[in-house]
Parts: C-alpha cells; structure tokens; sequence
C-alpha cells in the first residue's frame, strides 16, 4: 500500500485489529468500518490508552449501507460476502483516492484480473477494468487462518483510473450486462431475446415499433461489425464502440 504519514486509511472488517494497529503506527488516521459491535468493543479496548487511540476512528454498520469518508487509501481483509458490491462501491466513490490493497477469495480476485477469452472474464473482469487498473500481488493459503477456510485467498491492487474514461456506466453496464448473460452466444442472438428487445424498444425514444427496434439492434450490431462476436472475447475498446453505435441511433440502456 506503500502508506505515508499523513495518509486517511479505510479499513473494512477491521475483527480484532491485528491490521489496524500495524496501520496505526504508520498513518496519520485509520477509519475502521466494522459491522459487529463485540467486535468493536474488541478494537476500542485494544487501543486504549495508547498513544493509537487518537488516530483511530470506527464507524459501526454495514459499509455497503453508510456513505465512505474521504480516504487515501483502502487496506482491509474483507469480509468476503460483500466482495462485489464493495468494490464498485469504492470504485464509484469520490474523491478519488490512491489505491486500495485488498484480500478476497481466489476465485474472485482472478475474475477481477482476467483478460478476454480466457475462461474467467466476466461482466466483473471488464467492468472493474474499465474503472481501475487491477493487479494480483500474491496468494494467500488457507492454512495462513486460524481456523483454516474452505477456500484460498489473494491479494489484489486496485488503482482507480484518473481521470475516468467519458462514460456514461449505467449505461456502458446495461449494455455489458446483456452481452455476458450468455457470454458464449454471439451477439446477434444475445439481443434477440425478446426481454432485451422490450427494454431497448422502452428506452428507445424515436416512435417506431417493437418490429422497428429489433431491426435497428441488429443493424447497429452488423454496421459495428460485432454481430458475430462473442462477449468472452471482447475488450474494453470493443464495447465502447458498440455502445457508442447503439447511442447514435438513439438507442440507449440505463
């Protein structure tokens, strides 16, 4: 995390501190989001009457519900249920900040690195990758916990883009989302079903018909060159086309 003096940290399911104390001696503050109020107790008794005390700030609940502080950096062993919507909340967040190291299950942290058409890309893999700059820094064994987990674990480096791309991403994810429901069908038929094809006809503002719309859908997607394609095998700069196609015929996705 390469941590300075004068750094704000987050920390996400701080237990019993063994993290955040390390932190403390390092930062000038460590906020500390911590759902269970034993848990918190544990913490607060930790530093007390230490010289740490007055660097640490903990906000009880559920991160996902609260709105984050400013911070610098993010550090946490993260409770690994809320993997997902932790971090395109962090990745939405503003201010920007430096970088978050994060530990999350294995299978997770390779999805969020993969690369198209390798097995694990997913909406996950591109959609973070269009925000941040991700890396896998090393492996975590399961036997490294008391008592051991059934899974592994890996640490991974999350560096959000600044400033980021000119996009609309409500937008850019409904339109990834439908191309990942079956990654492995082409395009063109990935748009023909007929739930895709109401909601792209209740977003289009131009008055045509249902029948009007699925001909347009498909002609933006031969005109782009991605009818045939498949979302396995399509990056970044592969989407930002197609959607910029779609919006120029007027059709939309938020």
């Amino acid at each position: 995390a390469a941590l300075r003096r004068t750094d704000v940290v987050l920390e996400v399911g701080p237990g019993t501190g063994n993290l955040t104390v390390k932190m403390l001696e390092k930062v000038k503050r460590v906020i500390a989001c911590e759902i269970d109020p034993r848990l918190v107790g544990e913490l607060q008794k930790r530093v007390q009457g230490t010289c740490l005390a007055n660097k640490l700030e903990i906000k009880v609940g559920d991160v996902l519900k609260t709105d984050l502080p400013f911070f610098d950096a993010c550090v946490a062993n993260l409770p690994y249920q809320i993997s997902s919507p932790f971090v395109f909340k962090l990745l939405l967040h503003r201010p920007f900040f430096r970088c978050a190291i994060l530990m999350f299950q294995r299978e997770f942290a390779l999805r969020l690195v993969a690369k198209p058409g390798t097995k694990l890309y997913c909406r996950l893999s591109i959609n973070t990758q269009l925000l941040a700059r991700v890396d896998h820094l090393m492996k975590v064994g399961k036997n490294n916990f008391r008592p051991p987990p059934k899974v592994e674990s890996s640490v991974v480096r999350i560096e959000p883009k600044n400033p980021p791309p000119p996009i609309n991403f409500q937008e850019w994810d409904g339109l990834v989302r439908i191309a990942f429901v079956r990654k492995n069908k082409t395009l063109s038929a990935a748009f023909k079903s007929s739930a895709v094809e109401q909601l792209l006809d209740h977003n289009y503002r131009i008055h045509c018909s249902l029948h009007n719309t699925v001909k347009k859908i498909q002609t933006v997607l031969k005109n782009t060159g991605y009818s045939e394609k498949r979302a396995r095998s399509m990056d970044i700069d592969d989407f930002i086309r197609l959607l910029h196609g779609f919006n120029s015929e007027g059709i939309h996705f938020s």
